[in-house]
Formats: structure tokens, C-alpha cells, sequence
């Protein structure tokens, strides 16, 4: 290895041209955080907490959302810093889709339950 290859790099030696690779501290806080994030939910379904069905969805679906933010913090690094800003567009972007699919996805399953489950009268359907 030539010296120049080691000048980019920064004192932990995480750091490549501009890019942040993390630290073992913000894996370890990740991971932390995506148990705690599937454990909760979990235990909302298995101890019927919220006694609603609604609401436990609804809360299920909110715990989803945020640890997808939290698998892009802090695994795919995404913030205002890095590559100029431009993986907060990404962030953006990728935001907006899992909104559009989160309420795509209820909406679907929604209609699904109301016209396909039975007691449904399929003789008003012309």
C-alpha cells in the first residue's frame, strides 16, 4: 500500500473519500435499537395490549416505519453530510415510496377484507 492510500482516511480509519462507514458504536446502537423496535411490536400482538385491533396495527405499522429509518441511519448511513447531501435525497425519496406503499398496502388489504370475506353479498355485484 502506498501512503497516498492512507491519507484519505481519517483517525479511525472508517472514513474513504468523503463516505462515513459508521463506528462500531453506531452498529452496536442500530442493533440496539431494531430488537427493541421488533420486540415491542411483538409483544403488542402476543399480550393483546392495546385490546384493538386498529390500534395495534396501526401501532405495528408506526414501529415498522421507524426502524426503517433507523436500518437507513445507521446502516445504510444516509444524512446531510455524507456524498454532499445527496443521500438525503435519497432519504427523501425512499420516504416518500414507503409512505406511498405503507398506505397502498393498507388500503388493498382493507378493500380485500371488506369485499372478498364471506358474508359479503356477491349478488349486489352486477
Amino acid at each position: 500500500m502506498s501512503a497516498g492510500h492512507h491519507a484519505d482516511t481519517t483517525e479511525n480509519g472508517h472514513a474513504h473519500h468523503g463516505v462515513d462507514h459508521g463506528s462500531l458504536r453506531g452498529y452496536l446502537t442500530g442493533f440496539g435499537l431494531s430488537v427493541v423496535l421488533t420486540a415491542i411490536p411483538f409483544w403488542l400482538v402476543m399480550t393483546n395490549a392495546l385490546g384493538n385491533q386498529m390500534a395495534s396495527a396501526i401501532a405495528i405499522m408506526a414501529f415498522a416505519v421507524v426502524q426503517i429509518v433507523v436500518h437507513m441511519v445507521f446502516f445504510l448511513h444516509m444524512n446531510t453530510r455524507s456524498e454532499s447531501g445527496w443521500t438525503m435525497m435519497a432519504l427523501i425519496f425512499t420516504l416518500i415510496l414507503v409512505v406511498i406503499a405503507l398506505t397502498g398496502s393498507l388500503w388493498v388489504m382493507y378493500h380485500l377484507n371488506a369485499n372478498m370475506m364471506p358474508g359479503h353479498d356477491m349478488s349486489q355485484i352486477p
